[in-house]
């Protein structure tokens, strides 16, 4: 590739908060080699599929999508189409037998690699790098940022993930667990404020092991606190924890500090102390409650998310009772629910049988939706009558006249425009509400 020419690159994110970070990191670092990113994909030299693993269904949508875009191939020749991410670390060379039109495979640590590879597919020929990495964090790149509201970011703060639970792909290809240098986290989270930003989410397969041991020691609680102690109108959100690992350290950080949000997403997958052994878990119910009710001495008025698999390997009746009656209990928010996908290579493909029938595995879900809806709408309506404050970040999506942003349980709440604008701090009293949404006037 000629040095002078400017080449456009177009990133397509499937898959969690980390892919959504990652994207931005390979836009910095082609963007240090001389190419742009662009949101008009027909201008694109170049379309990059950030991808995930962790369900069958995601790689269906991507395979989906490719067949799609070798259609846009066919019209434009020179156009090259490279998969990234955990889908492009699983099938490895695979993917380009499988998928006619795949120049490039880049697995999540070889992405410093990819102008390297962009110069190989230029002179004609595939190319493909999936080593992992036990020390690669990128924490020396400074992300360009996708998001469309310049209020909130990412900043990822460790990378791959050792919890081996028996249903999932990630540490296979993700790699070792490894922290980033505190200093250059605080460094890139001092920036963002500086520019603008109000809102942060730390990021990392299971945020709660982060530690940095280098140059003195530094856990998930005390590197939360610094990000807080920047400024108190920043926001400081993390994803995701893992119940394990929870400590009351990090809940009473907190607890004491007004600009960590008030937001916990603590997945529990199943409410079965059989079924979490199963899967790996290494904790069981009453562990996953004894966690929750520190949660809930510490934070009373915390909000609480989850994951729940549906089906997994031999689940009874029974075991989606638990399940059920450990969500009433808990009361959520909301829920991330899924059917279980028996993924390759994984200790439940190789150990267990996948052996509930896919018709039960859909009833069982949707009566957990269901529940999810019920506790969704309850939780809500105890804010109605209350006053939040929201961070604008955006217009609603039904309309301009109204503003859209998220108070510290990260509700959504909708409220009219008057002259506030995005970046805005305001102050909402709640008139009524959805199962999803919270709609009020401002009182400030």
């Amino acid at each position: 590739m000629t040095d002078n020419i400017t080449k456009k690159i177009y990133i397509e994110t499937y898959g969690c908060q980390m892919n959504f970070s990652d994207s931005e990191i390979v836009g910095s670092i082609l963007t240090d080699h001389n190419y742009v990113t662009t949101n008009e994909i027909e201008s694109a030299h170049i379309i990059f599929i950030n991808t995930c693993s962790i369900r069958d269904h995601a790689e269906q949508r991507v395979r989906k999508r490719i067949a799609e875009l070798r259609r846009l191939k066919k019209k434009n020749p020179e156009l090259k189409i490279g998969i990234l991410g955990c889908m492009a670390e699983r099938l490895k060379e695979k993917l380009l037998e499988e998928e006619q039109g795949v120049d490039i495979i880049a697995g999540p640590d070889a992405y410093r690699d990819l102008p390297r590879l962009i110069n190989t597919i230029e002179n004609g020929q595939q190319a493909i790098n999936v080593l992992l990495s036990a020390e690669e964090t990128y924490g020396d790149i400074s992300p360009v940022r996708f998001d469309s509201n310049k209020i909130s970011a990412f900043i990822s703060i460790m990378r791959g993930c050792q919890n081996f639970c028996s249903y999932c792909v990630v540490p296979f290809t993700r790699g070792k667990e490894r922290s980033r240098d505190p200093e250059t986290i605080i460094a890139e989270a001092k920036d963002l404020f500086e520019q603008g930003y109000r809102e942060l989410t730390l990021l990392g397969q299971n945020v709660n092991s982060y530690n940095w041991h280098e140059d003195g020691q530094t856990n998930f609680p005390e590197l939360l606190e610094k990000v807080a102690e920047i400024n108190p109108l920043l926001r400081v959100r993390f994803a995701t924890s893992h119940p394990k690992d929870i400590s009351d350290q990090l809940i009473r950080t907190i607890a004491d500090h007004a600009n960590i949000c008030k937001s916990i997403h603590l997945p529990v997958q199943s409410g079965s102390s059989r079924i979490l052994k199963l899967m790996n878990r290494k904790y069981d119910r009453e562990w996953y409650l004894d966690r929750i009710s520190s949660i809930k001495k510490y934070i009373p008025d915390c909000g609480l998310s989850t994951d729940i698999i549906s089906g997994f390997c031999s689940e009874t009746e029974a075991d989606h009772q638990e399940t059920l009656s450990i969500m009433e209990t808990v009361g959520y928010n909301y829920a991330f629910m899924f059917k279980y996908s028996e993924r390759p290579d994984t200790l439940a493909a190789k150990k267990y049988k996948d052996d509930v029938p896919e018709q039960v595995k859909s009833r069982r879900l949707t009566e957990i939706i269901n529940l999810q809806q019920k506790l969704s709408l309850q939780n809500n309506k105890k804010d109605v009558g209350k006053t939040t404050e929201v961070l604008v970040e955006g217009f609603s999506k039904k309309s301009e006249a109204h503003l859209s942003g998220r108070n510290s349980q990260n509700k959504v709440v909708v409220f009219p425009r008057e002259n506030f604008k995005v970046g805005d701090y305001v102050k909402v009293k709640i008139e009524k509400c959805t199962a999803a949404t919270l709609i009020g006037k401002a009182v400030q």
